[in-house]
């Protein structure tokens, strides 16, 4: 058996660390429907994962019912819906950063950590909640710098707020369920399937929403962006996620996720100047506070060493 602590958390921040510059990457995509952005990025991670397709494919042996089921609904819930139900959240108020919408998506954690009681049966004992409650606050610390959220966006606000609670339930609830296909496959197997499938649900939001001429219509610049997404924060950030949530439990994961937002603020004062205030570096030592605490007084948090 091994301990949690050495690499499983490691890799999950490694992997929200890429996310963080997922934002600046996707600026020249702003002209293309969600769903469209979500076919492409998967369609170009699925193509290079053929490059190492003698790697994963023997692994689909291990694939149950169950775990094909859960990895459909991986692919659909994360990979098609949770993102085109939050970037639609975001054009619902006009893509104001400091919404209701940024505000509601911080509530993740809390989706995963119930989809890993539910779904995992981990355990959740009083110090976890306690340390996980921290984390929360810390992540809404370094999210909203003046400690104030924007309500002001609109009649679409009602609306903003629904798509973006799906979005975080839909996202939330992908950890625990990933975590269960990862009890039976590799990490790279995971990632290929999910890349796999997420094209088709995508595709057929495309159609149902008749945005098929816009798969046509992207410059060279677009290419060029998506093909940078998928080496970077796309597949290989998934592969990453997925190889450490596999020495990882769901509970524990879903908390190192909030690295995402703490180490955007640096990414936002690094290439925007945007200067940290006080109560982000305050939300900064919160979050690794509590994320130190969690993993240390976690005596459960142990798994067995990895087949894939």
């Amino acid at each position: 058996m091994k301990r949690i602590m050495h690499f499983g958390p490691l890799f999950v921040m490694i992997a929200a660390l890429l996310w963080s510059f997922d934002g600046i990457l996707r600026r020249s995509l702003y002209t293309l429907p969600p769903a469209v952005i979500v076919f492409y990025e998967h369609i170009l991670g699925a193509v290079i994962l053929l490059i190492l397709f003698k790697k994963w494919f023997p692994d689909l042996k291990k694939m149950r019912k169950k775990e094909w089921i859960a990895i459909g609904l991986v692919s659909l819930f994360s990979g098609a819906l949770g993102t085109i139900f939050y970037t639609g959240a975001l054009g619902q108020v006009n893509f104001i950063q400091f919404s209701v919408v940024v505000l509601l998506q911080q509530l993740q954690p809390i989706w995963a950590i119930l989809a890993a009681r539910l779904l995992l049966k981990e355990p959740l004992r009083k110090n976890f909640l306690i340390w996980a409650g921290v984390a929360l606050v810390a992540a809404y610390l370094i999210t909203f710098k003046t400690l104030s959220v924007n309500l002001s966006t609109g009649q679409g606000t009602m609306i903003a707020g629904l798509l973006a609670l799906a979005a975080g339930m839909l996202w939330g609830s992908s950890t625990a369920i990933s975590k269960y296909v990862l009890n039976k496959v590799s990490f790279l197997t995971a990632t290929a399937l999910r890349f796999f499938l997420a094209p088709v649900f995508a595709l057929m939001f495309i159609v149902s929403q008749k945005q098929t001429g816009q798969l046509f219509t992207l410059s060279m610049t677009q290419w060029g962006t998506l093909v940078l997404i998928a080496l970077s924060t796309g597949m290989v950030a998934l592969a990453i996620y997925y190889y450490g949530l596999k020495k990882t439990p769901a509970r524990i994961t879903t908390l190192y996720e909030l690295v995402w937002p703490a180490s955007a603020v640096f990414i936002d004062y690094f290439f925007y100047h945007n200067g940290l205030s006080v109560t982000q570096g305050i939300g900064v030592v919160l979050l690794a506070g509590a994320l130190w605490k969690v993993t240390r007084k976690s005596k459960d948090a142990t798994v067995s060493a990895p087949t894939g």
